[in-house]
């Protein structure tokens, strides 16, 4: 693959000695040797093994179970249904003024109700000394139903959806002028319908819960996005205090929004050691993650634009239907990128939900903005055919210069800059218009285009940073690591703050005993890290600066902390005045180290913290409009026989702030442009319209892309800072899925004339 490429920074500008440079991950050597231990993977003495029985039924009542077949398999602890299994508090309703609400997978009180509410849902674990055994008396559990009517058909339940409400979040509608008479008076227009499927998110990592009670003390091991929720979340669901839960999660196996919330599997793991008195183990088959957790939702969605002949856009319209489970789910935010990417007088959007007897739908990478971009974008292609003008040409006519619904000014925005960078990159001139025009004996060439979106979050992080008269550190905050190299990327900053080695930090991560970090979604943990990592040093180093004071010895006596800069292991006046090392310093206070500490973990410092998180997220949004964005390139081949699509080359070019990390900000890009790919193409979670059944949960059906289907990708990015944020860094990790399936479509639709509107794209729709 090719290299990535970066800018240069500008004269008088630094991201210091680390920041920006392509260090290897610190977790590299455990992954790659089999060093690094999973959730599955932590040995206890006397530890058992669980398994699920699920239900075969949409909707209904549990009218009889029969255990007996299941007691008797020779390993088997015990048999847990909804008749003997100890009560447990409910699930918390979603409040604002409580986070870790978010974290419930759904509103079920597994195996302590007799109702089913989706197929697929536990109705009973069996615990057993081995794996083997526990699932083979999951498969002998016999369970009878009275089954009622349940509606499970997405595009039969569209008629039945419902607007949604505005929150403070995300509005569920907007209005701006008459987008309808606008585009019916439009000198040219587009009026079109698109549609994506439901999608799972196929971790590497199958979902693992590892349980053990110590009287009223609760240890987990998981993969989790969301540990200080989680932990939250089990205190409540058991009647234990939160500080006797101990949620340990170092490595996740891939996540993407799949291991985000709290899903029955972590549930009933903790519930059957419980029962058991025993460690507990349940490692979900690849069939039952497909039906314990859930995907991202189906959508249906109406985009129509209006423009003058020189393609100044006069009105859209984007408007979406998705669906949520009668038991829980969110809805996404599909029309959040039309609401800030073109400058349009006459705007009209709307997004609606349907719910239904189905698995709770969860959040999956840029979760509405994956889905809600391909539509906008495969629009704004075809309107530009209908102009007879450059797609990219038509974007830069109307790519406005404050927010085109309220505005506000754009806290950072350089999409023009994006789109210049990748246009030559890709050799974008070389395209001819005409759809058909290119050809390679057989194949049928297109190249298309698309613009990429996700806004940019912040959360509050509590991070303790202990420096050692040896001039080593130690960050701890419990933040997540799931393969982004968020370890390493925080140590670079912690070097560059401290003014020492990259070698010598040391960063404590993914456990709930750590200082709380922030839930890793929405792209945001490492500005949210970074924010407090940044506070912590400063108090650190005024801390330093205070004990060198007291000493008539230093050369830093009467120094101030604005006079001084961290470099070559300690504090320094200005770029070459007298300073002296953190050893120095500390050995002639006597002291072993030092340490500062950012956030409290105290019920009131949570709550306080949280106060601050919600001000600081109204304050800014009503100031600014926050996101990462950039340029989709993508070049198609399409079998002239057969239909068969290869992408066969990609350039994506991002304005994404300050780079941290050169390696791991490329590898991310990548990975979101992989998962696009495999959306555009081949995903797809089926479901059996009459009965709710998802009929493809294995990876022999659902087809993820392989290395074969990858292209080299050639990631670019422009490493300029947005001043709102901390270090300038914007967010990585969703904005590269943003724009790809709609960069394929065009492609294709320039390669073959054939415009598909529905994903996955697959031959059979083009032939």
């Amino acid at each position: 693959m090719t290299d990535v490429q970066t800018r240069e920074l500008p004269a008088g500008r630094t991201t210091g000695r680390n920041v920006g440079r392509p260090i290897d991950r610190v977790d590299g050597t455990a992954k790659t040797t089999g060093a690094a231990r999973y959730a599955a993977e932590y040995p206890y003495p006397g530890l058992t093994h669980a398994a699920l029985v699920h239900a075969t039924i949409s909707r209904g009542r549990i009218t009889s179970v029969d255990t007996a077949e299941a007691a008797a398999v020779p390993g088997v602890l015990a048999v847990i249904t909804h008749l003997n299994a100890p009560a447990m508090k409910p699930p918390p309703p979603v409040s604002p003024l409580n986070l870790s609400t978010l974290v419930s997978g759904t509103t079920v009180n597994y195996l302590n109700t007799d109702e089913v509410h989706w197929d697929g849902q536990p109705v009973g674990v069996v615990v057993a000394e081995t794996r083997e055994a526990a699932l083979r008396a999951a498969a002998l559990v016999r369970v009878g139903y009275r089954e009622l009517p349940a509606t499970v058909d997405f595009a039969a339940g569209q008629g039945d959806a419902r607007p949604e409400k505005s929150s403070p979040i995300q509005p569920g509608a907007v209005a701006k002028g008459d987008a309808a008479a606008a585009i019916a008076a439009a000198a040219v227009s587009v009026d079109v319908r698109y549609t994506t499927p439901p999608h799972h998110h196929n971790a590497i990592e199958p979902h693992a819960t590892t349980a053990v009670w110590d009287g009223d003390r609760l240890t987990v091991h998981e993969g989790s996005q969301s540990i200080a929720w989680m932990r939250s979340h089990l205190a409540l669901r058991f009647g234990v205090p939160a500080a006797g839960v101990r949620v340990i999660s170092p490595y996740v196996g891939g996540a993407f929004g799949g291991k985000g919330m709290v899903w029955a599997g972590t549930v009933l793991t903790v519930l059957a050691a419980r029962v058991t008195g025993r460690p507990v183990r349940l490692a979900l088959t690849r069939e039952g993650v497909y039906r314990t957790v859930g995907g991202r939702t189906p959508s249906a969605q109406r985009v129509a634009l209006g423009a003058s002949a020189d393609g100044a856009l006069t009105g859209l319209i984007h408007t979406s239907v998705t669906r949520t489970g009668r038991v829980g789910g969110m809805p996404e935010q599909v029309t959040s990128a039309s609401r800030h990417l073109y400058d349009v007088p006459n705007i009209t959007l709307q997004q609606a939900t349907v719910p239904l007897d189905l698995l709770s739908n969860t959040a999956m990478r840029a979760p509405g903005e994956s889905i809600g971009t391909f539509a906008l974008e495969a629009a704004i292609d075809e309107l530009a055919c209908e102009l007879d003008m450059d797609p990219i040409l038509l974007r830069m006519r109307n790519e406005p210069a404050r927010d085109p619904v309220d505005g506000k000014r754009f806290a950072h925005r350089m999409l023009r800059e994006a789109y210049a960078l990748g246009a030559e990159r890709f050799g974008w001139p070389e395209r001819t218009p005409r759809p058909g025009s290119m050809r390679d004996g057989k194949w049928l060439v297109g190249m298309g285009v698309a613009t990429a979106y996700h806004p940019s979050w912040q959360f509050s992080a509590n991070v303790t940073v202990r420096l050692a008269a040896d001039g080593t550190v130690v960050v701890r905050c419990g933040f997540h690591e799931m393969g982004m190299g968020g370890a390493t990327a925080q140590a670079q900053i912690a070097a560059d703050a401290l003014g020492v080695p990259f070698e010598a930090v040391r960063v404590e991560y993914g456990d709930s005993d750590l200082p709380t970090g922030p839930a890793a979604g929405g792209s945001a943990q490492t500005a949210s890290v970074a924010a407090g990592l940044l506070a912590a040093c400063e108090k650190l180093k005024r801390s330093v600066l205070a004990l060198a004071r007291r000493s008539g010895d230093s050369p830093l006596r009467g120094r101030r902390p604005h006079d001084l800069q961290a470099r070559d292991g300690g504090l320094w006046a200005g770029a070459s005045g007298p300073g002296e090392t953190y050893a120095a310093i500390l050995g002639r206070a006597g002291r072993a180290s030092v340490e500062a500490r950012v956030g409290s973990d105290t019920r009131a410092g949570e709550i306080l913290g949280q106060a601050k998180f919600i001000a600081k997220f109204l304050r800014d949004r009503r100031r600014w409009v926050k996101a990462a964005c950039g340029a989709q390139f993508c070049e198609v081949r399409v079998d002239s026989d057969t239909g068969e699509v290869r992408v066969s080359r990609w350039v994506g070019s991002f304005d994404v702030g300050t780079v941290i990390n050169a390696k791991t900000t490329a590898g991310q890009l990548r990975g979101g442009i992989v998962m696009g790919i495999g959306m555009a193409l081949s995903e797809e979670t089926l479901l059996d319209p009459r009965t709710g059944r998802i009929m493809n949960p294995n990876l022999a059906e659902y087809h993820v892309p392989v290395h074969a289907d990858i292209p080299p990708i050639d990631v670019h990015y422009l490493n300029e800072p947005d001043p709102t944020m901390p270090l300038g860094l914007i967010g990585v990790g969703e904005v590269s899925i943003t724009g790809v399936a709609a960069a394929i479509s065009n492609a294709v639709y320039h390669a073959t004339g054939k415009r598909v509107r529905d994903l996955p794209i697959t031959l059979d729709k083009l032939l």
